[in-house]
């Protein structure tokens, strides 16, 4: 399953910087956290997760292998993107193929990097960008919804779903607000609205890149970014760029003497993955091994068969049962062996809803 966060932002605001250092540090960390491009401008990285190192000890693996995300690097985007101004249509077209919108806003002064607007305004920095997505998603919904609720009165079923839930989302957009505040009734619904693939639908994660003296408890800049987060439901971390680029080619002790001196605990991309994939609504599972101790990932809500799907597509097809051990009682009794003699090792069947932190073992026959 892949997952995609395509970081965005007006130009000169940091966005690059990240995304070459998230990058670069991927690369360096490749024990653990491996990146790998697949495209020019896509980074394969690795999830930061502390619990796949102490799975890995107790069983003994020799290898670990995180759970991954994708970034993907978007042409900065101009006024009138909407309208194919600039690489409008290009970046309209790679922000559909992503699974989350990463927002990068300039939360420092600079005299020496131009603003494309001559000012520091994180708050204007967004909503040009938002505005930009809200026209275009605006454009494709005044043409269908009336299309929609034409057939609808015809008696066509899926037609008046769609009315109905892309008919909420419209009226949102023309209040200036984005569609994925749209709440749709049921999973029929839903399906339709997930289907319309609207730009502003998408869950967004805003980036304050701030100055050096910011990056442990933020500015006015990235305050005013957060409240703006809370109120339409997103969410934020702080990052400072040059930070991030400073720790490139570092080994992992001069980073974390680095980190400290700063008031830092982790990395600021470390919680950029982490954000992501939170905002993406994902869990992790393990499956842990001598050979190898790895980290999967599927939406949270995902049942036992689906999760051995993520493994191979026969395991799904031919899933028997699930034994599963939670990952506090892996880690507390010491591992499988003890987990069983303590008799929490349980055999779980098709309806089991996957827990974060599982670890499970999949028996199936094809």
């Amino acid at each position: 399953m892949g997952f995609r966060c395509g970081i965005v932002g007006l130009p000169n605001v940091g966005k690059s910087t990240l995304f070459n250092a998230l990058t670069e540090t991927q690369a360096a960390q490749a024990a653990n956290y491996p990146f790998c491009t697949i495209e020019p401008n896509v980074g394969q990285v690795g999830v930061p997760d502390p619990r796949l190192d102490k799975l890995a000890a107790i069983a003994g693996s020799a290898k670990i292998i995180p759970t991954q995300l994708s970034f993907v690097d978007i042409a900065g985007l101009v006024r009138g993107a909407s309208k194919g101004e600039g690489l409008g249509n290009q970046f309209l077209g790679n922000i559909r193929e992503v699974d989350a919108i990463v927002h990068v806003l300039r939360c420092f002064e600079n005299d020496d990097i131009q603003h494309v607007e001559n000012k520091v305004d994180p708050i204007a920095d967004a909503e040009t960008v938002e505005t930009e997505l809200l026209l275009a998603d605006l454009e494709s919904l005044e043409k269908r919804v009336p299309a929609a609720q034409k057939k609808a009165t015809g008696g066509d079923k899926e037609a008046k779903i769609a009315a109905s839930v892309l008919g909420q989302a419209l009226e949102l957009l023309r209040e200036g607000k984005p569609a994925r505040l749209t709440e749709p009734r049921d999973d029929e619904e839903a399906r339709i609205f997930a289907q319309a693939q609207l730009l502003t639908a998408k869950p967004v994660l805003y980036v304050c890149n701030v100055e050096e003296e910011s990056a442990a408890e933020g500015n006015e800049f990235s305050k005013r970014v957060f409240e703006k987060a809370a109120a339409e439901n997103a969410t934020a971390v702080i990052v400072s760029a040059a930070i991030e680029a400073e720790l490139v080619g570092m080994d992992s002790e001069d980073r974390m003497v680095f980190l400290e001196e700063m008031g830092l605990h982790e990395t600021g991309l470390a919680r950029i993955i982490r954000a992501g994939y939170e905002l993406l609504d994902l869990l992790t599972f393990f499956t842990v091994g001598p050979k190898e101790a790895r980290a999967w990932t599927v939406h949270k809500g995902a049942k036992a068969p689906e999760a051995a799907g993520e493994i191979h597509s026969d395991m799904q097809r031919g899933f028997i049962r699930a034994e599963t051990i939670a990952y506090d009682d892996f880690v507390t009794l010491g591992g499988e062996s003890g987990a069983k003699e303590a008799g929490k090792l349980r055999q779980e069947g098709k309806e089991y809803v996957v827990h974060d932190g599982d670890v499970m073992h999949f028996k199936f026959n094809v």
